[in-house]
């Protein structure tokens, strides 16, 4: 398969026109996203620009003061047995920490977040509306909020962004009002979490790939990533193509979840992220993903009769069941995980 970086017309939804008589066509390329691509990129979906530039700010000098290091010592390792012969493909170039949203926050746990901001976050936070306790200016807990209230702050965004998704998507696909975001809902509410990654400059691009091809495991993703720097790529008819950097755009994929419910007429595909070797791409990359006990079906109402729902394309299965399985074999084609979903249904 060959890799290109024609971003060929990738779909690209203006929310605002949803809002006007243009709505029907920027349903029509949501559809069309969806089905064919997996993947589209939003423009003017609420998330103020401001707050977006801060946590870029913040995100990138977290990187540099307090993951850079360890970061580089994994390189060395890395490029040293890939010269040597070694192969290196089962591993990531990459620079990771994870933010639990729902349902229980980490954020507060997490003890390198203040490390090196400053009294200039202060005015960041006020000049994107957050609220903040004067008292916190006089001692050591001021560099500790705002990082952690800027993140809480973009998470919440990028939830109600996430849930006005999946409406949209209710919508597309003809269920009713609210049908995926309870088919994510469980007994206590979807799981949702950030990936905070850097992607480091590589001297030697052809030993190790950024991030391996595999799909999502979950339901939808929404991806802020860096408009400088490109990499992420996508699997269109057996061609690499690369999801196009914009400024202050969301990028939003598909997850296997939702290939299920919406009984393969959505798509959840393979994507990578190719090294480089000049510039750190940023992604920060939130995954609004079913509850851990949620049981997950194809919806009925795009299940054609009876006989079809009794011979459906897709397993019944508990969202737990399934990442256990996911996390053994993610980098593999997904096809098999679900046909081992079905066979462990059908001998228990």
């Amino acid at each position: 398969m060959a890799a290109t970086c024609t971003a060929l017309s990738f779909p690209v939804i203006n929310m605002e026109k949803l809002k006007t008589e243009e709505k029907p066509k920027a349903m029509e390329v949501i559809r069309d996203a969806c089905e064919n691509w997996g993947f589209f990129e939003l423009l003017n979906h609420g998330i103020s620009h401001e707050l977006m530039d801060e946590v870029e700010r913040l995100t990138k000098a977290h990187y540099t003061n307090c993951r850079e290091p360890k970061f580089q010592e994994f390189a060395a390792r890395t490029l040293e047995a890939g010269e040597k012969g070694a192969d290196v493909k089962d591993v990531d170039w990459e620079s990771t920490f994870f933010l639990r949203h729902l349902p229980a926050s980490n954020i507060a746990d997490l003890p390198d977040l203040d490390d090196h901001y400053s009294k200039r976050s202060l005015g960041a936070l006020l000049s994107v509306g957050l609220e903040y306790s004067c008292e916190a200016v006089t001692d050591r807990a001021f560099r500790v909020a705002p990082c952690r209230q800027v993140m809480k702050q973009f998470a919440s965004e990028i939830q109600k962004l996430s849930e006005k998704l999946l409406e949209l998507l209710c919508e597309n696909l003809g269920l009713e009002k609210g049908y995926l975001k309870q088919a994510f809902a469980g007994s206590n509410g979807p799981t949702f979490g950030t990936k905070v990654s850097a992607y480091p400059p590589c001297p030697r691009p052809d030993l190790v790939d950024g991030l391996r091809a595999h799909t999502d495991a979950g339901g939808i993703i929404l991806l802020f990533q860096d408009d400088q720097v490109s990499g992420l790529q996508l699997l269109k008819d057996g061609e690499w193509v690369e999801v196009p950097p914009i400024r202050h755009a969301i990028v939003v994929n598909i997850g296997d979840q939702l290939e299920v419910i919406t009984n393969g007429r959505y798509k959840s595909v393979m994507h990578r992220v190719l090294t480089r070797p000049d510039g750190n791409r940023m992604s920060i990359a939130s995954f609004y993903n079913p509850g851990a006990d949620a049981v997950i079906f194809p919806a009925p109402e795009l299940v054609a009769g009876e006989e079809e729902r009794a011979e459906a394309a897709y397993p019944r299965f508990v969202f737990e069941d399934y990442m256990n399985l996911y996390v053994q074999h993610k980098f593999e084609a997904k096809e098999p995980r679900f046909e081992a979903m079905k066979s462990a249904i059908a001998t228990a």
